[in-house]
């Protein structure tokens, strides 16, 4: 049975309507990615799936009980007059399991105070019993999972919520979702607020999630890692693909060819069909001429008003219900009207999609880009960062990828010229046509109207403008439209379009797909792939960068390190060097300073007696978790002989060994970050 049903659900706006006939299913352990370009709806649908706001038409249906959990874009008014702490706010999600926990202390303060009764023993166990099978014992041990999951460090933890930003009391609100675990998760653009580290934590968790959820999301890679079905969201419907994203763009494209087959196959049985109806409807066969004129008609109708798909759903459930979900007009009564209908049957196209194409003027030099030496960042203040020596060749796409603030953007400026390194070498090859596009869109006049700016870049006829402008989706009076009042994505447009006439063959990209949707993410994507040209991309886009990239630059801890591989390459060294440097966890290199003396190595004999207390204090872990489990076991055995003093006894080893696992567990930390 399905968590969620939409029944033909369309929302309006006035005369406005934004969409209409949109049904889905979600089963119980669904996980399916909401997409479509961007003012389609699918924020408001979420709103209405969420119970936030009212459909205008059809209905919506959730199984008996379901738990809804909703994460919208913005969340920063979600925690209004809560001041809280942002780990006490994790603590409300548990309140009823504290009120059992504390419970339960009072029953063992009063076995241990003699005050026992088999009525007390009997509440006991079976207190006990519930509250072990709702996680009492590990609720704290989540909360800091999930905390440091979505890059909370421990003193974040402290922090009341009206001291935080919109994006952090965003992840608060999702770590509380995460942590309640509600049968059906809704969660509008997820990884906004994410880096990419804790991204790849959520879509961990989201993986081995047990209930239903829903997800808007631009980020393709993430949808790819996390869901198992695709609906693709129109302003007429939606439509569902099996599988992840990747599947869903080949599904996509092998379902529009069937559609293209499909109308060819009607036209020639339609031209079957009227040249018998016109042959035959005035002679002796004119009762069988008139019906296929009647239910050719009724066919051509359905597929004016609803497509091919109409076609099917006529043929599946009759003419007049039809005729009632459509809306449908009186079919063609006479042989010339259904033959100008026919003719005008429009063949099956594909959602307006930004079209671009990149072409350089000429060929480059063979090496495109050198550097020797280099340390990047701003005179007077510490290097950002110190780079590996970097050779970039002509065909080639580097990946700059790391966390925000290491100073990424500041290399392009660098190789753009703008600002010098603070050390070393930048060698830029022979015969190079560069072009950039800015992060923040910072060379747009904002005063400008978008036909102004475009023209400011490229004079050409404005006739001829506005027809290049129609293809990066800017239509009619929008090109008139001031650049001040666009939109993150359809600045992104217009800098594309701006980009897309530089005939450049080295491109410098800063967060192209930023703000831009799906589509124009795809169409971006493909121009790319096909460009004759070398491009340095930096982008938080990892599906754009495993299809693109043929070198990784990774910029991390104040170094750029250079993998000359793939991303799905550098993911497999990378989660390699990570293995390799936990396993040595427990040994310091000679080389290695001990952050608690005064810089110089450890010795070899401190090095031993380091290693040999970590590994006595995993032991007693080990221990005491084995323990533990014991005395749970011996716990229940005692309950069902009904010992009350044996219950009495092992319920307190039972605590005493739990306070010790918590010690050591300490301990151990303390001696890994020595």
């Amino acid at each position: 049975m399905a968590v969620l049903t939409i029944n033909n659900v369309g929302q309006s706006f006035g005369a406005f309507d934004l969409f209409q006939g949109a049904s889905a299913s979600l089963p119980h352990d669904g996980k399916a990615g909401l997409v479509g370009p961007n003012g389609v709806g699918k924020t408001t649908l979420l709103l209405i799936v969420a119970g936030r706001t009212t459909p205008s038409s059809g209905s919506l249906h959730l199984a008996r009980g379901t738990r809804l959990g909703y994460l919208p874009q913005d969340a920063s008014l979600a925690f209004e007059g809560n001041d809280h702490t942002v780990y006490d706010e994790m603590l409300t999600v548990f309140a009823e399991l504290r009120r059992a926990e504390k419970q339960l202390r009072e029953m063992e303060l009063a076995m241990s105070n003699g005050r026992s009764s088999p009525d007390l023993l009997e509440q006991y166990s079976k207190q006990q019993a519930q509250f072990e099978q709702a996680g009492g014992y590990d609720y704290e041990r989540r909360i800091k999972q999930v905390l440091t999951g979505l890059g909370f460090s421990d003193d974040k933890w402290a922090m009341s919520l009206p001291h935080l930003s919109g994006g952090q009391k965003t992840r608060v609100l999702l770590a509380k979702l995460l942590l309640d675990k509600p049968d059906l998760l809704i969660l509008d653009e997820p990884t906004n607020h994410l880096d990419v580290e804790a991204i790849e934590w959520l879509e961990g968790t989201l993986k081995v999630w047990e209930g239903a959820i829903l997800i808007v999301s631009h980020d393709r890679y993430f949808l790819d890692r996390v869901v198992n079905n695709i609906w693709e969201m129109s302003a007429v419907g939606i439509e569902s693909y099996r599988g992840n994203y990747t599947a869903y763009v080949q599904q996509r494209e092998d379902r529009w060819q069937q559609r293209l087959q499909a109308f060819a196959d009607f036209k020639e049985y339609a031209a079957k069909e009227m040249d018998f109806i016109r042959r035959n409807i005035a002679g002796q066969r004119t009762q069988m001429a008139q019906g296929k004129l009647s239910r050719l008609a009724r066919e051509v109708e359905a597929i004016r008003v609803g497509g091919l798909d109409a076609l099917g759903k006529m043929q599946g459930q009759g003419w007049a219900r039809t005729a009632s979900d459509l809306d449908l007009r009186r079919p063609a009564g006479t042989v010339g009207e259904l033959q100008e209908q026919l003719d005008a049957l429009p063949q099956p196209t594909r959602p307006h999609t930004l079209s671009m194409r990149l072409h350089p003027s000429h060929r480059s030099g063979n090496i495109v880009l050198r550097t020797q030496n280099l340390q990047v960042g701003y005179t007077g203040h510490p290097p950002l960062f110190v780079s590996d020596d970097i050779q970039l060749n002509r065909l080639q796409t580097a990946a700059l990828i790391g966390p925000n603030g290491t100073g990424k953007s500041t290399f392009l400026r660098t190789i753009l010229e703008q600002m010098p390194p603070l050390q070393g070498e930048i060698w830029l090859g022979a015969s190079l046509k560069l072009a950039y596009f800015a992060q923040a869109h910072e060379a747009l006049n904002l005063n400008n109207s978008v036909l102004d700016e475009f023209l400011h870049h490229h004079p050409m006829l404005i006739s001829e403008a506005r027809s290049y402008l129609a293809r990066f989706l800017f239509r009619g009076d929008e090109v008139y439209n001031q650049v001040a009042t666009l939109s993150g994505g359809e600045r992104g447009r217009l800098a594309l379009a701006i980009l897309a006439l530089e005939d450049a063959n080295f491109l410098l990209l800063d967060e192209p797909t930023n703000h831009l949707d799906i589509p124009s993410q795809e169409t971006l994507q493909e121009a790319l792939e096909v460009f004759d040209g070398t491009i340095l991309l930096v982008t938080h886009d990892r599906y754009l960068v495993d299809r693109l990239a043929s070198q990784i630059w990774e910029v991390r801890n104040g170094r750029l390190r250079l993998y000359n591989s793939t991303y799905q390459d550098y993911l497999a060294q990378r989660e390699a060097e990570t293995a390799a440097a936990k396993a040595e966890t427990a040994v310091v290199k000679p080389s290695d300073p001990d952050p608690g003396s005064n810089g110089t190595p450890l010795s070899k004999n401190a090095q031993r007696q380091r290693a040999e207390a970590i590994a006595t204090v995993e032991a007693q872990i080990a221990a005491a978790e084995a323990q533990m489990e014991a005395l749970s076991e011996a716990l229940q055995d005692a309950t069902q002989a009904q010992s009350f003093d044996r219950i009495q006894e092992i319920s307190l080893e039972y605590a005493a060994t739990e306070a010790k696992l918590e010690q050591l567990m300490a301990s151990w930390e303390t001696l890994l970050d020595e």
